[in-house]
């Protein structure tokens, strides 16, 4: 009997071995795996100039891993809605939900997911973001059936109803996701702080609607699996090694392991790294399988969505193996 359902949010890493045709194609196989493991949906983020991951077109990389799949739910995790008129990300994912009908998820989020520069170069103002209340119940509208009188129709979107999910690191996402009753996914796996009251906010203020009865979260988290401890904690070093670099303000290719990361980062480093990945949940199957019942029972979820950065691809197909292993999937 399976814990509860895992999803996997994959970040199309590209490596100092892999080019961006590569990153896209190992996503693509991830996929299929996922789908023979149990996983229940795949999802990518767009993330901008972000040399080392390559899903910054997120609609046509959903396309790309859905083409190579048959069952598992595909979507984004998310659409930094901000960067968008919602009108073409209907268009996109009307359109990715005719081509894979029932298995297409779509979620927004708020900040705009890159800086100031590249925000010009995609043509929108940093107060975007202000409208994202407005931007999702516009972008939900294009999605429902056509109404009479209407003039402007997103087509072939109009009538798909492609499921909304609202992704927050704060309270406002869990706010927004209560009162549009929609499902909410949390990320944790980067922004661990306001895990525990955000999801409070989000249960205690949930207005039933149309799609969903009752709350739905969604609790992303960092599990590294490998056959021993020690190995997933060098398999590790790979993700500790980007958050360190992030804060050098060098945002490269995903480096290989190392043995000791006390070498790679200075302590202030350290404090920052650790802090952002503190639910991380890393080692052998037996210690996954402790960290994701622990995880689960603390926060009550309904789903866990998991991102497993680890630098080598067979690795990585067996950490996703091994977790899915240790769930009971």
């Amino acid at each position: 009997m399976a814990m509860i359902p895992l999803s996997i949010l994959d970040l199309v890493r590209v490596t100092e071995e892999t080019d961006a045709r590569g990153a896209l194609d190992n996503a693509r196989e991830l996929g299929a795996h996922a789908e023979r493991w149990g996983y229940r949906r795949i999802w990518v983020a767009e993330h901008h100039n972000m040399p080392g991951v390559a899903s910054a077109a997120a609609s046509v990389v959903i396309g790309h891993i859905a083409a190579g799949t048959k069952t598992i739910r595909v979507g984004a995790g998310g659409i930094m809605l901000p960067n968008h008129a919602p009108y073409v990300i209907a268009e996109q994912f009307g359109t990715l939900e005719r081509l894979f009908p029932g298995r297409v998820d779509l979620g927004l989020g708020r900040a705009p997911g890159t800086d100031q520069l590249t925000l010009r170069a995609l043509r929108r103002s940093p107060e975007a973001s202000e409208n994202f209340p407005q931007d999702v119940l516009e972008l939900k509208a294009f999605l429902a059936p056509v109404v009479p009188g209407q003039r402007i129709q997103a087509v072939p979107a109009a009538g798909t109803n492609v499921p909304i999910w609202i992704l927050g690191s704060s309270h406002f996402g869990a706010m927004l996701a209560a009162e549009f009753g929609l499902p909410y996914a949390f990320a944790s796996h980067f922004a661990p702080d306001e895990l525990i009251p955000a999801l409070a906010v989000y249960r205690s203020r949930f207005k039933p609607s149309e799609a969903f009865e009752r709350p739905y979260a969604m609790v992303g988290v960092n599990v590294v699996a490998a056959e021993t401890d020690r190995e997933a904690r060098r398999l590790a070093t790979t993700q500790q090694m980007s958050f360190a670099n992030i804060f050098r303000g060098a945002r490269g290719l995903s480096q290989p392991p190392i043995d000791d990361i006390e070498t790679y980062w200075s302590p202030a480093e350290k404090t920052q790294a650790m802090r952002m990945l503190a639910r991380s949940i890393v080692g052998s199957p037996e210690t996954v399988r402790a960290g994701i019942a622990a995880l689960v029972a603390e926060t009550a979820a309904d789903e866990l969505i998991v991102v497993s950065d680890v630098y080598d691809h067979e690795a990585r197909l067996r950490s996703f193996a091994l977790i899915a292993e240790a769930a009971e999937l």
